[in-house]
């Protein structure tokens, strides 16, 4: 029997919401730590906190729940997965989600690393997207839905991912002459 074919709805939101927060908390350390490394070095307080604090929040939760959220529902919405919805963490569980995005932030301002981190993140990221897609399928899948699941996990993991750990934080780094 396959993963998505024994689990329950209930079972995959759980998922969803345990992977969801800890896929935020390495996005946030990723995202401040690559500002925080090329803007500021790894000094411990020459960098803004504040500044570092808007660029971790914004990179790390706009990006998840585009990553975790939006684009695994547009997949759903397009194979017409009957109980699709796109939970969105920051709002749905905000005591929860939002605590460890500035958990993350925080780490990155005392120990800055981005290699680990990165990669967790992506993995974290690929499987909450999936559980995000499971919970809203009702029955068995064919080989087209499989197909269209793949192109979306991978629409949904690997571009925002990439831009919310390198490209969106090194968009506020200033290149020095």
């Amino acid at each position: 029997m396959y993963l998505s074919q024994t689990l329950s709805p209930k079972a995959s939101y759980s998922i969803f919401y345990t992977l969801h927060p800890i896929h935020v908390l390495l996005s946030a350390l990723v995202t401040a730590s690559m500002y925080k490394i090329n803007k500021c070095g790894h000094i411990k307080g020459k960098c803004n906190l504040w500044i570092l604090l808007m660029i971790g929040y914004i990179g790390s939760i706009g990006i998840a729940t585009t990553s975790d959220s939006l684009i695994p529902y547009l997949g759903e919405v397009l194979l017409e997965m009957p109980n699709r919805g796109l939970h969105i963490g920051f709002i749905e569980k905000w005591w929860l989600v939002n605590p460890l995005a500035i958990a993350g932030i925080v780490i990155a301002y005392f120990w800055p690393k981005t290699k680990f981190p990165h990669a967790g993140h992506v993995l974290l990221s690929t499987w909450t997207s999936l559980f995000h897609i499971i919970m809203a399928k009702g029955e068995a899948l064919g080989v087209l839905s499989y197909i269209t699941i793949f192109l979306f996990l991978f629409l949904a993991v690997w571009i925002p991912c990439c831009v919310s750990d390198i490209v969106f934080p090194l968009l506020f780094v200033k290149e020095s002459n």
